[in-house]
């Protein structure tokens, strides 16, 4: 099905089955999916006339929201590629994103337009247009846009041509453009949409960032027809305020997103009751925050994926009727391994394997790098081609994961092979060594890291949140820790941090962390001048 279609074809479907039903929602107006048809084609003019067609790539760098969305849509109406900007990275930071993908322009939220003041970006003024908001009435320039502008003629895009480069990475070294074609899109939409039981009555909330590959998500519900709402920022009063105010049926989030709004008082009195399907993702969470969640919300399908960027961007669902049955079992027995602590089974589009360090496929419970094909695998990371043919070996995708398969499919992560420490020679996954520091009472967060050590290799250390009012002591965590895990896995160290570096997703950097232990070290191995 996929292999002949592409999204232009599908919107275009999307527009005709459902014309004068709402398709974008915003609480200055709701634009139909007859008008959402008109309003992409006539924005895709005014992008041919900026020199905009087929095969080039633009960037947007804009909160979430419809005008976001309907900037994405132009171009793929026109056959382009859209690149979307984390808009939490500074100029300097967003300069080489913008001239390895030889951008030929840049639409840009009224919001940011100081980036553009910046010297590293001062040379794109001419080919940026600042636009206004995503969201509400204030958008002058880009309302004007399309009023002033003749509709384009859709494009019909080779399945296989790209559609949409997200960058990903860039904690450690240049970001990486990732590929993804149009058939790559569709075919993740079909399986995800179909794992998750996504609905065309569903008000569907884009709450993750929309410049994640997250985002992509959206379009089981979005091809289906289904209303769409954005949450420009992410705060729990304003999550918890647009799910009444729209009647928001279903949602991606985070774990962290979860956690604020749980923890936020506005929680007590939401009206939550339109909520039927809660999904998560992008990083862990702990058994005692998915048993608040679920408590808390016994009314919702709730459930947890995963996938890459790469993937375009799912690999497995646990489905919802599997992971509240699981969160019943950990309650009854109090056993907290087993399938809850997975991430589901490959969606019906993917296979999935473990390998071992030679390549060789590893049989059940047995940790390796997890591998996977299946048509929603990226065409590659643009402009690097060895890191392409690393990632991409005989149709496989390396996802530079560590976990297993156990005996009925259910899928295991244990930690980033990166991010896995080698101390004394013995293996420590990081995620085993959080989950028994977020066992402690007393800690809110935890991140575990290897740092270099004479003697061990590696050293394990523990960057730590504690909880209002309380700081346990090294000694005291130790031995929480040796109740729970081996002794070779308890930390060496126990530092206490305000807040842990994250993503825009909430993603613990590991790489920043480390890189401020080290600081913290070095800092402290100074000799103190006197005063």
């Amino acid at each position: 099905m996929t292999s002949q279609q592409n999204l232009v074809r599908t919107v275009r479907s999307t527009i005709r089955h459902n014309a004068s039903r709402p398709a974008l929602l915003d609480a200055d107006r709701r634009l139909t999916w007859q008008e959402f048809g008109s309003r992409v084609a006539k924005l895709a003019g005014a992008m041919q006339v900026k020199g905009i067609g087929a095969g080039r790539r633009y960037a947007i760098v804009s909160r979430n929201g419809f005008r976001t969305e309907e900037l994405k849509w132009a171009g793929f109406w026109l056959g382009a590629i859209p690149i979307l900007i984390n808009w939490r990275l500074a100029a300097a930071e967003i300069a080489p994103i913008l001239a390895d993908a030889e951008c030929v322009h840049v639409f840009a939220e009224s919001t940011f337009a100081g980036l553009f003041e910046d010297p590293a970006l001062i040379g794109w003024s001419d080919r940026t247009t600042i636009f206004g908001n995503a969201n509400g009435a204030n958008a002058a320039v880009y309302e004007d846009l399309i009023a002033s502008s003749q509709p384009a003629a859709a494009a019909d895009p080779a399945p296989d041509s790209d559609a949409i480069v997200i960058y990903t990475g860039g904690t450690t070294g240049r970001s990486k453009g990732v590929r993804l074609s149009h058939a790559n899109i569709l075919a993740n939409a079909l399986a995800f949409g179909l794992g998750v039981g996504a609905r065309r009555d569903d008000v569907y909330l884009h709450a993750a960032p929309m410049f994640h590959s997250a985002d992509l998500l959206a379009l089981p519900w979005m091809l289906q027809g289904a209303p769409q709402c954005y949450l420009p920022a992410f705060s729990p009063s304003a999550f918890l305020e647009l799910i009444a105010s729209h009647r928001v049926g279903a949602v991606i989030t985070v774990p962290s997103m979860l956690i604020a709004t749980l923890s936020n008082p506005a929680f007590a009195t939401a009206d939550l009751s339109s909520l039927r399907l809660l999904i998560y993702g992008a990083a862990p969470m702990s058994v005692e925050w998915i048993d608040r969640v679920s408590a808390a919300l016994p009314h919702v399908a709730l459930l947890n994926c995963y996938g890459l960027t790469e993937t375009a961007p799912d690999l497995t669902i646990f489905a919802a009727d599997e992971f509240r049955a699981a969160i019943e079992r950990m309650r009854a027995t109090g056993d907290r391994t087993g399938p809850l602590m997975s991430v589901g089974k490959p969606n019906l589009l993917n296979e999935i394997r473990v390998i071992d360090k030679n390549g060789r496929e590893v049989g059940p419970g047995i940790c390796g790098e997890i591998v996977a094909r299946g048509p929603n695998m990226m065409q590659g990371y643009l402009n690097l081609p060895d890191e392409t043919r690393t990632a991409l070996q005989d149709g496989w995708f390396h996802t530079g994961d560590v976990g297993y398969i156990d005996d009925a499919g259910y899928v295991y992560l244990v930690d980033r092979m990166k991010d896995m420490v080698i101390s004394g020679g013995e293996n420590v996954y990081s995620t085993e060594v959080e989950a028994a520091l977020h066992r402690h009472p007393e800690i809110a967060e935890a991140a575990v890291v290897g740092v270099p050590d004479e003697v061990l290799g590696e050293a394990v250390v523990a960057a730590l949140v504690a909880k209002p009012t309380a700081q346990p002591s090294p000694d005291e965590l130790a031995r929480h820790c040796r109740s729970l895990i081996g002794g070779f896995k308890v930390p060496k160290q126990f530092i206490f941090v305000d807040t842990l570096p994250k993503s825009a997703l909430g993603k613990v950097l590991k790489s920043s962390l480390r890189q401020q232990i080290a600081a913290r070290a070095k800092a402290a191995a100074e000799p103190r001048t006197a005063a």
